[in-house]
């Protein structure tokens, strides 16, 4: 598969806006090629979101409705952000470039993954408004994808085997410029540290409250977490949601083991 081609057939809504100009400067004439080539497919996919092409930029602060995201907009999305959380602690540890390459190789496969590395070199020179682009995810991106990101993010950031201090803020500023809660950035951060009361982290809940409350936490997390969620992604990513699915499963039966109930 080409690289015009892998560009021109993956992205839907991120040809817009920020996240389409990062990328117009990424791969420069590519980028007007393609587009020219798919101005009616385009069309469609942007249908009453005015002049939102990749040299414009669109009023993100209005709510419109979604459109469904492809695996290829979360990929871009995925990119950029993994850049701005390298960069973070001002150095790139090779360990974290590896994490992302691997990831995307068992992700997408080696031959597109390989253009994904490519891009993300690209995208790695740029100088990226952190709040602009989180805030077109935000509008364009499903919420359970979104998660899938943060969990994505904190892997990154832990491929070295240390979350610096400037990784988590930036992870932080990230969470929330995406809409994410303080409850939901807790609890996927919980998955990456090891400490006494991960398990309550993770459910989203206090050691304080009742079985009841810890069973009734549980079955609203594993509908939160569930794979199906983000099916809509592609297989490729079903991998990430089941792991982030089986730590609440674990986190669940730890407690319960704790505890003594069933």
């Amino acid at each position: 598969m080409s690289f015009a081609k892998w560009i021109g057939g993956a992205l839907g809504w991120s040809f817009g806006g920020p996240i389409g100009a990062i990328i117009g400067l990424a791969v420069g004439s590519f980028v007007d090629n393609i587009a020219e080539k798919n101005a009616p497919l385009l069309g469609d996919r942007q249908a009453g979101r005015q002049g939102d092409t990749y040299r414009t930029k669109p009023n993100y602060g209005q709510r419109t409705s979604r459109p469904q995201t492809q695996s290829g907009d979360f990929e871009v999305s995925l990119l950029i952000l993994a850049s701005i959380v390298i960069k973070a602690d001002g150095k790139q540890d090779q360990r974290e470039l590896d994490f992302v390459r691997q990831q995307f190789t068992n992700m997408y496969g080696k031959d597109r993954a390989n253009h994904a590395f490519e891009l993300f070199k690209r995208i790695n020179k740029q100088n990226i408004s952190t709040r602009q682009v989180c805030l077109q995810i935000k509008q364009m991106m499903d919420h359970a994808s979104r998660l899938q990101l943060l969990h994505f993010l904190f892997g990154i950031a832990k491929a070295d085997g240390i979350v610096t201090e400037d990784e988590l803020r930036q992870i932080y500023t990230i969470t929330g410029y995406l809409g994410i809660s303080n409850r939901d950035y807790q609890s996927i951060k919980a998955m990456f540290y090891n400490s006494s009361d991960n398990a309550y982290k993770i459910l989203e809940i206090d050691k304080s409250v009742s079985d009841a409350e810890v069973k009734k936490a549980y079955r609203s997390m594993a509908k939160k977490y569930h794979p199906d969620r983000v099916g809509h992604l592609g297989e490729e990513h079903r991998e990430g949601a089941e792991e982030k699915f089986r730590q609440v499963q674990e986190s669940y039966e730890h407690i319960q083991k704790e505890r003594g109930f069933k």
